[in-house]
């Protein structure tokens, strides 16, 4: 699946191994990064290698950074990254980050992240060191319950919304689907929490209130789900890891676009007016537009994931974020442990847990 080279490293200890060595890399899909191991990611990063466990047949193998051009960064409390994010810009390396900022305190659902208020402050501060458009908000996933209805949930996405006005330019959702992850099922009735699966109905329902919601407050975000099959209208589906944005940020980035496949070309204009652009354009400034020469589409992703190829370097059942839903963790006792065990170490160790 990987389009990028594979090649020998030496490790920590001076031994020689097998690495990949990836252009895109996500932090992380399968636990926070950004929030508990930004300390390590940046170690690593600086020491040129991590290692990573497959977690489903337990195989160590190892990660170079030498080629990496750009890094999707996922988080719920991406605070702990802003002391990092210079050292990026000194390696020439590009980020954007899928920020969930979700608002599940008065039922508990989420107890690890902070305030709603505080993590308003750090989408805020992310925008001003990055730009705005890097941030990207997402409220995911939308959970009923019996304390959770429709109207709470978009009232939750108001109060949001109209404080993250002018810092995004999207709001990315997803439906909970508890019936086809076994995880986020047992994890639910573990912990007493009484959840509804969505109707079609529902979602067709939420999405139009959403819509109009939207217009009405003048928001006008690009409205987005993530890794729903559904067709709904005035949504569009989204691309987490997008080459798209990846072109916009980082079209300087000569080989980055290579790996991409994109050629840019100048706006001709003439007696006659401008050229025309390809429909298919990415518009890059009012002098440059890109256009993409091959597909980039993550082809080991889920049908309706709409992600480019990249390298995921995170390992699950370590995130003591300890949402009642999540479905990255077996359980809250093996994230905690697996979290301790991981500070343990100083983060000098090649893995996040520190094994």
């Amino acid at each position: 699946m990987a389009q990028w080279r594979k090649d020998k490293i030496k490790l920590d200890n001076g031994v020689s191994a097998d690495a990949q060595f990836p252009v895109i890399v996500s932090a992380s899909r399968s636990t926070d990064i950004p929030a508990f191991y930004a300390d390590w990611f940046f170690n690593r990063l600086r020491k040129g290698y991590s290692a990573w466990t497959n977690p489903f047949n337990e195989v160590k193998s190892y990660v170079s950074y030498e080629e990496t051009r750009f890094i999707v960064f996922w988080s719920k409390n991406p605070k702990p990254l802003l002391p990092h994010l210079d050292y990026l810009k000194e390696r020439d390396i590009n980020c954007y980050i899928q920020f969930t900022l979700n608002d599940y305190v008065a039922e508990g659902l989420e107890r690890g992240v902070p305030k709603v208020e505080g993590r308003i402050e750090t989408f805020k501060a992310l925008v001003e060191k990055l730009g705005k458009g890097r941030v990207v908000w997402r409220f995911d996933p939308l959970v009923l319950t019996d304390q959770i209805t429709i109207d709470d949930l978009l009232r939750k996405i108001e109060n949001i919304g109209d404080q993250l006005l002018g810092y995004t330019e999207k709001l990315v959702f997803s439906f909970a689907d508890i019936v086809s992850y076994k995880k986020v099922k047992a994890n639910l009735g573990k912990n007493k929490v009484s959840y509804r699966d969505w109707t079609k109905e529902q979602m067709v329902e939420f999405a139009s209130r959403l819509v109009a919601l939207n217009k009405k407050k003048g928001w006008n975000y690009a409205l987005a789900t993530c890794g729903e099959v559904a067709d709904l209208d005035g949504i569009e589906h989204n691309h987490c890891v997008d080459d798209n944005l990846m072109i916009r940020f980082a079209y300087k980035d000569a080989k980055l676009m290579k790996f991409l496949g994109v050629e840019i070309h100048p706006i001709e204009n003439s007696l006659f007016g401008a050229a025309p652009v390809p429909a298919n354009a990415i518009m890059l400034n009012a002098n440059q537009y890109a256009v993409k020469k091959k597909n980039n589409a993550d082809k080991g992703q889920r049908v309706a994931c709409g992600c480019m190829v990249s390298k995921d370097i995170g390992e699950y059942n370590t995130c003591p974020h300890l949402c009642e839903y999540c479905y990255a963790n077996t359980s809250k006792e093996v994230a905690l442990k697996n979290w301790k065990q991981a500070k343990e170490t100083n983060w000098e160790s090649e893995t996040i847990t520190g094994r």
